[in-house]
Formats: C-alpha cells, structure tokens, sequence
C-alpha cells in the first residue's frame, strides 16, 4: 500500500492520523467491511487512555459474524457486535465507532480505571454526554461487561483534567475516602481565589493536588505553587501532593497522609 507523502508525513506528529492512516491501509487490504473501535477508536477521536495496547495493533468492529477467519490477519483485533448508524461516524475518513460506543466498549472490555479514564477524557472534552453514553449502555445492555461499563460511566466525571486525576479518584474510591470535590475554587475571607485545586474535601479543609510528570519542569511555575500552598495552609487548608508512581506503587502512603490532613484539620477546629 501507498499513501501520499504529504500526509505520511503529516501522520508522523499525530497519533491520531497515524492510526487512521494504519487502519485505513488495513480496510483497503482486507476489503472487508470493519469499523475502528475500542482503543483504535479512542486513539483517532483523540481520548486519554491509562494502557496503552502494541503501537502495531488495530481494532475493529464488525457487525458481519462468522465471515472468514480472522486470526490471519496479523496485528488486527477483531470484534464481532452489531454497528447501528448511530453508533458509527467518520473521522479523517476512517470509519469508527461514535465516541460514546468507543467509551462504553471500552470500558465494557477492560478495568474500571481504564472505563474512567476514557469516560472523564470525553466528558472533559465535550465529546459526549451522560445522556448519550447512557443511550449506548441501554442499546448494548445484555452484552458482556455492560454492567461493569455502567458502573464506570456512573462514576465518571468531566471536571478530571487528567490521566492522574481519574485515576486517583478511583484509588481513592477503592480506598474508601468520601468523593471529593473538583476543580474548586478555595481561598479566605480576605483572599478568597487563592487557586483552583484538583482535589478537595471542603468538610475536612483538606485539598490533594496530583502533580504530573510536567508539572514542575518550569522553575518559575514550582516557586508559584509552593507560594499557593504557603497561602491555602495560612487560610487554614490541609495540602497534600502525590506523584503519578505514589499514587499508582505507593497508594496507601497517599491514602494515609490524606488521612492524616483529614485529622489535623480536625484537631485544628
């Protein structure tokens, strides 16, 4: 197969277009009727995802059962489900599942961090609506992992900005800490937007930030946080950082000092 080389070389800074273009050159050569779906499809509309399947793996979807062996082709992943037209679109002229099917197979067909994660990046980023996942889910309700599907679209939240956040909030939930609130303005009576946080327990006076890989490599922008903690801790606040490895190796370490800022809140009054 051939592609141009203007778009070849477009696809290389966009994993998106890439994967488009890889799965455009599997439809072409198999000549069978398939759709992108689960993590191809969430690749191509531009969802986060917390694991991450072989960069030469495609998924598809198929509505046609029982039409040839498709353990032959290689580095391709073949579902068998039905596609109604509502559930199918195009999108840099490969044919996918919408975005909502994409997050309900997905989190039919894996963990329940990975269902959040997937359900908060679209969410977030106005891709879909409860309304609609919920339309899917009551459109494939006797498929297996329906049930485990619902449960994390039920719990996803658009507010989470990142991998890290929804993540957390689900070790969080695994943990049995009460849901916090997110993306909370918080400050005093005489500072009252000191900043926006990830993570708050208002009851607790208890604020968690997840500080992702990036988020210090700017010196300017580290000072600027630890001033931000310095005035959230004078107006009475509880702050807890965690990295991407504590919550993920060490989260009963993050849990306990949530824990811990929950009871100095208390002793404080």
């Amino acid at each position: 197969m051939y592609a141009i080389g203007s778009l070849a070389e477009k696809a290389k800074a966009d994993p998106a277009q890439l994967h488009s273009l890889q799965v455009a050159t599997v439809i072409a050569v198999t000549k069978r009727d398939w759709v992108a779906s689960h993590h191809s499809a969430a690749i191509i509309h531009g969802l986060d995802l917390l694991e991450h399947p072989p960069d030469n793996l495609i998924a598809v979807t198929t509505a046609n059962r029982g039409t040839g062996n498709w353990n032959t082709y290689k580095g391709v992943r073949v579902h068998a489900a039905k596609l109604p037209p509502a559930h199918v679109t195009m999108r840099s002229g490969v044919p996918c599942t919408s975005v909502a099917r994409t997050v309900v197979d997905l989190a039919r067909c894996s963990s329940f961090i990975q269902g959040v994660v997937v359900a908060d990046s679209a969410l977030h980023g106005g891709m879909t609506t409860k309304p609609k996942l919920d339309a899917v889910l009551t459109h494939c309700a006797r498929w297996p992992g329906t049930q485990g599907a619902r449960r994390a679209v039920e719990f996803s939240d658009g507010r989470s900005e990142s991998v890290l956040e929804s993540a957390a909030r689900v070790i969080f939930h695994e943990h049995g800490l009460a849901p916090p609130d997110l993306q909370v303005w918080v400050g005093s009576q005489q500072d009252p937007r000191i900043g926006r946080v990830d993570f708050l327990w208002a009851e607790h006076r208890t604020i968690a930030e997840a500080d992702g890989k990036g988020k210090y490599k700017d010196q300017g922008l580290a000072v600027r946080q630890l001033q931000r903690d310095t005035r959230l801790r004078d107006a009475g606040f509880e702050v807890v950082h965690f990295t991407w490895a504590e919550i993920f190796y060490e989260p009963e370490r993050v849990i306990a000092r949530i824990l811990a800022a929950f009871d100095r809140a208390a002793r404080l009054g």
